[in-house]
């Protein structure tokens, strides 16, 4: 099984904003850069826009389900943010799946 570290500086999460490649879909939008690690590491946001802090942290627990369940088809050595839009709260746990596995295929991430 694979293990997905967190990124937690924010220095991390800008040098990925700027540095990093980008795709988007309706409800995500996904920076990627490959790191020096050899595994792959993951941040996820979700602005204040989205809701209040139960509707944050489900989005945040949708997200990193579907994460999880893709994590094996994913390649190694890349740092990853996931970025939530304000459409993912009324979206289902399938369809952010669709649209993740489908923003990790644009950016050449899957296997």
């Amino acid at each position: 099984m694979k293990k997905t570290v967190s990124i937690t500086k924010n220095h991390e999460f800008r040098s990925l904003y700027y540095k990093g490649g980008s795709k988007a879909s309706g409800l995500l939008v996904v920076y990627f850069r490959k790191n020096r690690y050899g595994q792959n590491r993951l941040g996820i946001t979700v602005s204040k826009k989205v809701g209040n802090a139960v509707v944050r942290n489900r989005v945040r627990r949708l997200i990193k389900e579907n994460y999880r369940l893709l994590e094996m088809q994913i390649a190694d050595g890349y740092d990853i943010v996931i970025v939530a839009r304000l459409r993912m709260v009324e979206a289902d746990f399938h369809a952010i799946g669709a649209s993740l596995s489908g923003l990790l295929q644009k950016c050449g991430l899957l296997l």
